[in-house]
């Protein structure tokens, strides 16, 4: 939010700001949904090659249990990741990350290092820091993401 605040302290946004011109409008939505497309494949994908390099394997009983969610879930959602070539599996074997699951995961890894760090650096919470950039990873553009990274770098060297 930017501008003013008001006599309450809360800050509003300006009308430009509030009603973008409608091309500008249909990009920002258009971003949004395809950041929802993609976010539970990243955060899963994300979650696999954890489990694999800090526990050796990468079974869905502990998708689930991580996630949060059913083991039907992490079913459907696994054959909707061997489906776009991201893993693969052995029967009675735990799952792998194809090359381009691995190349996926890298990305997001990265992505979520930029923006927990950024956080920490404004000076919010470790705790809150980590649920924030959950979701913000999947949402910020490459853009954005390269100013916080600047901005966390200079902080660092300045050593503040």
């Amino acid at each position: 939010m930017t501008d003013t605040p008001d006599n309450a302290g809360t800050y509003r946004l300006c009308k430009a700001d509030a009603l973008p011109p409608s091309d500008q409008h249909a990009q920002q939505y258009a971003a949004v949904r395809n950041a929802h497309e993609t976010e539970l494949l990243e955060d899963y994908v994300e979650l696999i090659a954890d489990l694999l390099q800090h526990q050796g394997e990468a079974r869905s009983t502990d998708i689930a249990v991580r996630m949060g969610v059913s083991q039907a879930t992490v079913s459907k959602t696994v054959a909707r990741l061997k489906s776009l070539g991201l893993v693969s599996s052995k029967p009675y074997r735990s799952l792998f990350l194809t090359e381009k699951g691995e190349a996926m995961a890298a990305m997001s890894h990265q992505r979520h290092a930029i923006v927990l760090q950024f956080l920490r650096d404004l000076g919010v919470s470790d705790r809150t820091a980590r649920i924030d950039a959950e979701g913000m990873e999947h949402h910020v553009s490459q853009e954005t993401l390269d100013i916080m990274q600047r901005f966390s770098r200079e902080r660092e060297r300045h050593g503040t």
